[in-house]
C-alpha cells in the first residue's frame, strides 16, 4: 500500500483530478498482487454504485440546485438579515445566518461558499468590510452547509459505515448551531475591535419581521420535513431524496413561482454535472478501497493508535487531527469515503457512538475546504472576489480558531450531539 499512497500522492501534486488519481493508484495495487484476478477492479467499480442508499445523493443534489433557482436565496437573505443585521460586522454576521438557513438547500459547502460570494461579496466592500476579512467570513461560514440535513457528507458516511442517516441528520443541528455561534462571536469580536458597522442601525418592525419569516418558512421548513418522513417511516432515506425533488419543484412553481423553464433546464444541466462528479468519484474509490481491506490497513491503525492511548477522546482527538492535515491536501468527499471505513470500526471498538463521532468527522474533514494549500472553497471564493490567499490565510485563522473550539467542544459533550437524536428516534 505504500506505493499506492505514493503514487496518489503524485498524481494529486501532479494536478489530475482525484477520481481518476484514486482510481489509477488504486489500480496499482492489484498490479502488485498478480495472484488477484484484475477482473476485480472493474467489479468493485460497478458494484459500489449498486449501493441503493446513495441514490439519495443524486436526488438532493439536484433538488439544492432546484432550490438555488426556485427564489428560495433571496428569500432567506432577507430572514438573515432580519435575525442578524443589528449585530456589529454588518453583512458578515448576515452571512452566517444565511450559511445556516442555506444548509437544508444547497447541501454543498463550496456552492453555498461560490453563491454567497457572488450575492454578498462586492456588497460587503461597498459597506466597508475589506475584502480578505469578506473572504474568510464567506468561505468560513459554507461550513455550515455539510452538517445541516441533508448534507451529503453525511449520506456517504451513513452508508458506508451503516450507521443511520435519519439519527445523522437529526444530530447535526445542534453542532451547526454552536459552529453558527462560534464563527459569529469571532466576526463579532473583529468587528468591535475594528469598529465596523452593523448592517441595521433602525429597530425593525414587526411587519418587517413577518414578511421576511413568512417568505423563507417554507424553506426552513425543509429539513423538518425530511427528519419527520424518516421518524414516522413515510420515505426511506432513498425516497426522502425524491421527496426533496418534489418539495423543491413546488417551491419553484407554486410557491415562490420563480422557476422558470430555463431555470430548471440549468437546474437539471448543474445538477447533472455535479451528479456525475461525485458518483464518479465514489465509483473509483471501491478499488482504492478494496487494497485497504485486504492489507488490514484498518486493524494496523487501530493498533498504532490504541498503542498510544485506549481513552475515546484522546483517540478522537489524534483521529482529528489526523483528517485535519489530510484535509489540507485531500476534498472532504474523499476523506469521508476513504477515512470511514479505517477510523470508524476503531471508534466502535472503544465504545464510541457512531454518530456522535459521525459529526466530529465530518465537521473536520470539512475545515479542509476553507484552508491553504488546495481547499476548494477558499480558491472559489478568493477567485471570485479576487482576493490574494495570503491575504485570505491571515483573516481565516480567528474564524479556523473558532471552529477548532466548537469541534472540541463536540468531542467531550457527546450528549449535545446525540441530544436530538435519542429525542426524536429514541
Amino acid at each position: 500500500m505504500i506505493i499506492v499512497a505514493l503514487a496518489f500522492v503524485v498524481l494529486m501534486l501532479m494536478g489530475m483530478p482525484l477520481a481518476f488519481a484514486i482510481g489509477i493508484s488504486g489500480t496499482l495495487f492489484f498490479v502488485q498482487h498478480p495472484e488477484l484476478p484484475f477482473t476485480i477492479p472493474v467489479q468493485v467499480t460497478v458494484s459500489q454504485t449498486q449501493n441503493f442508499a446513495l441514490l439519495a445523493i443524486p436526488l438532493f443534489i439536484l433538488a439544492g440546485n432546484l432550490m438555488n433557482r426556485a427564489g428560495v436565496s433571496e428569500r432567506l437573505l432577507d430572514l438573515a438579515s432580519v435575525l442578524t443585521g443589528r449585530l456589529r460586522g454588518g453583512l458578515a454576521q448576515v452571512s452566517l445566518a444565511l450559511s445556516a438557513l442555506m444548509g437544508g438547500v444547497s447541501g454543498s459547502a463550496i456552492a453555498d461558499a461560490a453563491m454567497q460570494s457572488r450575492m454578498l461579496g462586492e456588497e460587503m466592500g461597498r459597506r466597508g468590510l475589506p475584502k480578505p476579512f469578506a473572504a474568510a467570513v464567506l468561505s468560513f461560514g459554507a461550513i455550515l452547509t455539510p452538517i445541516i440535513p441533508p448534507g451529503i457528507g453525511m449520506i456517504l458516511y451513513g452508508t458506508i459505515g451503516q450507521v443511520s442517516i435519519g439519527r445523522l441528520f437529526a444530530a447535526g443541528f445542534v453542532p451547526a448551531f454552536l459552529l453558527w455561534l462560534g464563527l459569529a462571536v469571532s466576526v463579532w469580536l473583529t468587528a468591535r475591535r475594528r469598529d465596523y458597522p452593523p448592517e441595521r442601525t433602525r429597530p425593525l418592525t414587526w411587519r418587517e419581521r413577518g414578511t421576511a419569516l413568512r417568505g423563507g418558512i417554507w424553506a426552513l421548513l425543509f429539513p423538518v420535513f425530511l427528519l419527520l418522513g424518516l421518524r414516522m417511516g413515510v420515505f426511506t432515506p432513498s425516497e426522502i431524496g425524491a421527496f426533496a425533488v418534489i418539495y423543491a419543484l413546488l417551491l419553484g412553481v407554486a410557491v415562490y413561482r420563480c422557476l422558470s423553464r430555463d431555470g430548471f433546464v440549468e437546474a437539471m444541466h448543474g445538477g447533472l454535472i455535479d451528479i456525475g462528479s461525485v458518483i464518479f468519484l465514489i465509483a473509483l474509490s471501491a478499488i482504492f478501497s478494496y487494497g485497504i481491506v485486504f492489507e488490514r490497513v484498518p486493524e494496523m491503525i487501530a493498533q498504532g493508535i490504541t498503542g498510544m492511548t485506549d481513552n475515546l477522546q484522546l483517540v478522537m482527538i489524534l483521529i482529528v487531527a489526523v483528517v485535519i492535515v489530510t484535509g489540507f491536501f485531500i476534498d472532504a468527499t474523499v476523506l469521508i469515503i476513504m477515512l470511514t471505513p479505517i477510523f470508524l470500526p476503531l471508534v466502535r471498538q472503544l465504545g464510541g457512538d457512531p454518530v456522535h463521532f459521525g459529526m466530529v468527522f465530518i465537521v473536520a474533514a470539512t475545515i479542509g475546504n476553507f484552508t491553504p494549500p488546495v481547499g476548494a472553497a477558499m480558491y472559489a471564493v478568493c477567485s471570485i472576489m479576487k482576493v490574494p490567499i495570503g491575504a485570505y490565510s491571515r483573516e481565516a485563522v480567528p474564524l479556523l480558531a473558532a471552529v477548532a473550539l466548537v469541534t472540541l467542544a463536540l468531542i467531550f459533550l457527546p450528549e449535545v450531539v446525540l441530544f436530538l437524536p435519542n429525542l426524536i428516534f429514541g
